[in-house]
């Protein structure tokens, strides 16, 4: 390969590479795609003994969807909060009954090995005070989302685990090579290597490989945005369909891809609005009247149906509500929001003027894309993640796995890798045509390079896909788009290119103008609607489970057509009483059949002819770029440090650069601290929590939350932390709190001793830290404290505590801020709320504050139903909507109690779509 410190210069133009000079290179297991599903498929293939070559397009530590980090986990099933079988049954009716259970099932019962796998290597998620995972409930069925709070740093943490000695014995990287074709055996189909390309100097490269696992992630630039940006979309607009096609002409099926991938966003930022991430902290979504109107129990497309019908209804815009939560509530969101995934979303907001405390958020609905992972459109795949072409696999959002997320796509990385280690290098002969075909797809665009250019290209075939393929459709809509990708196959092999990196953007408008093609005809195949939004079809307006409660498959024919099958869903693992797949043999359908569009109508009579006119496509005028002012050169030590981490040094070999004079450097090496992990890592950034530089300071705070899991709980790192609790930062002082409570190195005395501390965010971490110590009496002590948010902390601490008692909440009930009793009565619930407490709580529902008597009903769903249901009925007409919602809450757990069904039968018609969907769970 050639050396990618050297690459060509963007500006040189290329010439045609012969044939004859490819590079080849050998493997047992081939991983394309270095995101979330590629890393964890290399990883556990090296460790099974396989020889893995890992094909990167960008860069392996910056790829991918994850790169900018997770802000949680969607799907986690954690034994004692929930069960395997329901989250399966959970999904089914997410999906319609489409699903393959046994793929789900893969998920359900190994998620949460796959999160303490993840934990291992230093991703940390959110853990209670005594170390319990702090699972929330956000969909009204089942407890799934993980928060992960410092979930920026999941990229760097799994690029860690590439780079130790022992990986890199095992694992070859190559950052810079696109894949654009897998190459298969002549004789028998399986997959025997892959044909690419690099990146940056355009050289050709051809791989022989034992197995082929493709983790390439969705086709995210399918559709068009709103703003016409060709890459300000919803996903990752890097990830354009690669593996799509290529599983595509592979010969591999592909399933579900007429359903689709559309999602609530930010209204002109296309960011996700984040809502699972609010809703535990109080956001919800809701009308221009502040009314919710989602009735759907889990994020579908049915969901996506209810949030387009109310955009569309004299009731939009539809917001995500903040505003209504305390000013610590807001700093919580903000705090995630605005560091992981879409970093960019505070600067958005702060540029129109709007804050969460004044302004709700607008949100709309994204373009559309196809994902595996977040609907169901993707490659199919067994439960082993293999494909329907021996040794391919595809994982992560590529396969067709509905809702599988990001432990999804590790899970399925993990059993790729686990799966395809057991075979070696193919060392026959590589099929010459298919290399000289995935020759001519990548450098065609060097033979005319004043050919029109990718950008204008791409914005039109996608823009085709919003005219013709998106939601609502048609079938006259779909065949005009069929027509049109058609024509544009001529257009797409004319492009012209000079670098490698325009190759690269013109071979991945290839790609989506295959997933367009398949989008459509799949939309056309599927007669009836399903899946809400996802799949609505106006000319079949109704779901049709006697005809299509199948699977709907594609593959390449022999001759090169789509053609489709629909096959039958297997039988269900976990019965689901909605759904009764009726079994039966696949019904194979061949291509599908346009529906006439040339003309308006019956064609009567032949038009007249008219002449052929040369039309050329309009071309925009250059603007010139802003001009850019020249960057510094970087310091040479940063750049030596650098160099020096991607060999993983140890401690020693850092230690100069942890001593530098330059805070800059120092910085730079808290952070190779941070990625690399060698022996003594605790102490020496405990060291620096005292560094006189808050630029090293915050560096260090950040690196040991990071590596919280990882770190030995040594006696020179608890005395390091110490010492930083005399630190005069207050975020200092707050992270070593934070970690002495995480890896139990602290006790009640020293924790009790920080309760005076100048700053509320350090006595929170206080009252954290103390209750992970169950020391009631120091908590007790600081219910006096004169800020609201260490009083509510401690109110929630008390129900924490490993055995609450009611007594200790006395003064916090009485207290003079509405929320701290909000949240002192709904502590109530955790200690039983004993008899003559439960009688404060039923005064409490008459409170002024709308938050005392939420909480109040929470409490009085832990006394017996005599004395909770009267009181809980009647809070059901409470004009306040939350309030109504917790009384529902409570008497769901009396549901067996006639009163309370006869209460909760009256709530199904609340006009909050929160409260009808809890109450109507009564009848279940």
């Amino acid at each position: 390969m050639s050396s990618p410190a050297s690459p060509a210069s963007p500006d040189t133009a290329l010439t045609v590479p012969d044939l004859a000079d490819a590079t080849e290179l050998s493997c047992d297991v081939l991983v394309i795609g270095g995101g979330t599903a590629g890393t964890m498929a290399a990883l556990t293939a090296a460790e099974r003994g396989a020889n893995v070559l890992l094909l990167e397009k960008a860069h392996v530590r910056h790829s991918g969807a994850l790169a900018m980090g997770m802000d949680g986990v969607n799907n986690a099933v954690v034994p004692g909060r929930a069960e395997p079988d329901d989250y399966v049954a959970e999904i089914t009716r997410a999906n319609d009954g489409l699903v393959d259970q046994s793929t789900v099932r893969q998920t359900a019962t190994r998620g949460f090995a796959m999160v303490q796998r993840l934990e291992s290597y230093g991703v940390k998620f959110e853990k209670d005070e005594h170390g319990e995972y702090a699972v929330r409930q956000v969909h009204r069925s089942g407890s799934y989302v993980l928060p992960m709070p410092e979930g920026k740093d999941v990229k760097k943490v799994l690029y860690r685990q590439l780079r130790r000695r022992e990986m890199r014995e095992r694992i070859r990287i190559e950052n810079r090579v696109m894949p654009v074709r897998v190459l298969t055996h002549p004789e028998d189909g399986r997959a025997v290597g892959a044909a690419g390309f690099n990146t940056r100097t355009g050289e050709f490269v051809v791989v022989r490989a034992g197995a082929v696992i493709l983790a390439t992630g969705p086709c995210g630039r399918l559709g068009l945005p709103a703003s016409g940006y060709l890459y300000g979309t919803y996903e990752n607009p890097t990830n354009a369909g690669d593996g799509y096609a290529m599983a595509y002409h592979a010969g591999a099926a592909l399933t579900g891809i007429e359903c689709f991938q559309i999602n609530p966003l930010i209204k002109d930022y296309n960011g996700p609005a984040c809502a699972y991430v609010a809703n535990p902290f109080g956001g919800y979504q809701v009308n221009r009247h502040g009314e919710r109107f989602v009735e759907s129990d889990y994020w579908s497309g049915q969901m996506m149906a209810e949030f387009a019908a109310e955009l569309a209804s004299d009731r939009a815009p539809v917001y995500l509500k903040l505003s209504h939560l305390p000013e610590e509530t807001i700093d919580a969101v903000e705090s995630i929001l605005h560091t992981t995934e879409r970093p960019t979303r505070g600067t958005f907001h702060e540029g129109r003027g709007h804050d969460y405390r004044t302004h709700d958020i607008e949100m709309h609905i994204s373009e559309i894309g196809l994902c595996g992972g977040h609907s169901a459109s993707g490659v199919r795949v067994d439960a082993h993640a293999r494909t329907t072409v021996p040794r391919l696999y595809a994982a992560g959002d590529l396969a067709s796995v509905p809702h599988n997320y990001m432990i999804g796509a590790f899970v399925f990385g993990d059993l790729a890798g686990e799966d395809a280690a057991r075979y070696r290098a193919y060392e026959g002969e590589l099929d010459r045509e298919q290399i000289a075909a995935a020759h001519e797809l990548v450098y065609r665009p060097l033979r005319h390079p004043e050919g029109p250019p990718q950008p204008q290209v791409e914005y039109k075939l996608r823009r085709f896909v919003n005219d013709y393929v998106a939601p609502p459709k048609t079938g006259a809509k779909l065949s005009l788009a069929v027509e049109a990708f058609d024509r544009m196959a001529t257009e797409i092999a004319g492009m012209g290119a000079r670098t490698a990196h325009e190759l690269m953007r013109c071979a991945e408008v290839s790609f989506i103008r295959d997933c367009a093609e398949m989008a459509a005809r799949a939309s056309l195949a599927r007669t009836e609607s399903r899946w809400g939004l996802y799949h609505e079809r106006l000319d079949h307006p109704e779901r049709d489970d006697t005809g299509w409660l199948h699977h709907l498959d594609l593959r390449k024919s022999p001759s090169g057509t789509m053609e489709f099958t629909a096959r039958p869903v297997e039988p269900y693992l976990v019965p689901v009483p909605e759904f009764d797949p009726p079994g039966g043999l696949e019904r194979h359908l061949g291509e599908v059949a346009l529906v006439p569009v040339a003309t308006a109508g019956p064609r009567d009579a032949a038009p007249a002819a008219r002449p052929a006119t040369d039309v050329p496509d309009p071309v925009g005028r250059a603007v010139p770029a802003p001009a850019v002012p020249a960057a510094e050169a970087p310091h040479p030590r940063l750049l030596r440090l650098l160099s020096l981490v991607e060999d993983s040094p140890d401690l020693d070999a850092l230690a100069p650069y942890l001593d530098d004079a330059d805070p800059a450097v120092r910085a730079a090496a808290v952070t190779a601290l941070g990625e690399t992990a060698p022996a003594g890592t605790g102490p020496a950034l405990a060291a620096r929590l005292r560094d006189g530089s808050p630029l090293v300071r915050a560096a260090a705070s950040a690196a040991l939350r990071e590596l919280v899991e990882v770190l030995p709980a040594g006696p020179e790192l608890g005395a390091g932390l110490r010492e930083a609790l005399a630190v005069p930062d207050a975020a200092v002082r707050s992270a070593a709190l934070d970690v002495l409570r995480a890896l139990r190195l602290g006790d009640a005395a020293l924790y009790a001793g920080v309760l005076d501390d100048t700053a509320v965010e350090v006595r929170v971490q206080a009252v954290r830290a103390l209750v992970s110590v169950d020391a009631v009496a120091e908590l007790s002590a600081a219910a006096a404290d004169p800020a609201r948010e260490v009083r509510v902390a401690v109110a929630r601490g008390l129900a924490a505590v490993r055995r609450p008692e009611p007594e200790p909440l006395g003064p916090l009930l009485d207290d003079s801020d509405p929320l701290v009793r909000g949240a002192a009565l709904a502590a109530l619930a955790g200690t039983g709320c004993p008899p003559g407490w439960s009688a404060r709580a039923e005064d409490a529902l008459g409170d002024p504050a709308w938050q005392v008597r939420a909480g109040a009903a929470t409490a009085l769903g832990a006394v017996a139903a005599d004395l909770a249901v009267p009181p809980l009925a009647k809070a059901l007409d409470d004009p306040n909507a939350d309030v109504r919602k917790a009384a529902v809450l409570s008497l769901l757990v009396y549901r067996a109690d006639p009163s309370a069904r006869t209460a909760l039968a009256g709530a199904s018609a609340d006009p909050d779509a929160d409260v009808r969907a809890y109450a109507a769970r009564a009848a279940r």
